[in-house]
């Protein structure tokens, strides 16, 4: 179960930002003007991507839901970096 879970967070927003890709593609297209910066959103950063994307026409408080999103994602690279150092933990 944690391994679908794992893959579901992983997967999740990059495959939601794709389908909303091709569904919407002058939403995507008007967030951003070139096409690298959307891929590299969706390989680094997928959360705040997808949600700069929804939230686009970003107004005063929009800027904490894409901050918000950036924390989601580096907690996400960082979240395993200190469970071997735990004393006592197994690592199940």
């Amino acid at each position: 179960m944690c391994c679908f879970f794992a893959t579901l967070m992983f997967l999740g927003p990059r495959f939601v930002f794709l389908v909303y890709w091709l569904l919407v593609p002058a939403k995507v297209n008007a967030a951003f003007t070139t096409f690298i910066w959307p891929l590299l959103g969706l390989i680094f950063a997928p959360w705040a991507t997808l949600m700069y994307v929804l939230v686009f026409p970003i107004n005063n408080l929009d800027w904490l839901w894409v901050g918000l999103a950036l924390v989601f994602d580096i907690a996400w690279y960082a979240g395993g970096a200190g469970r071997k150092k735990v004393p006592g933990y197994s690592g199940y």
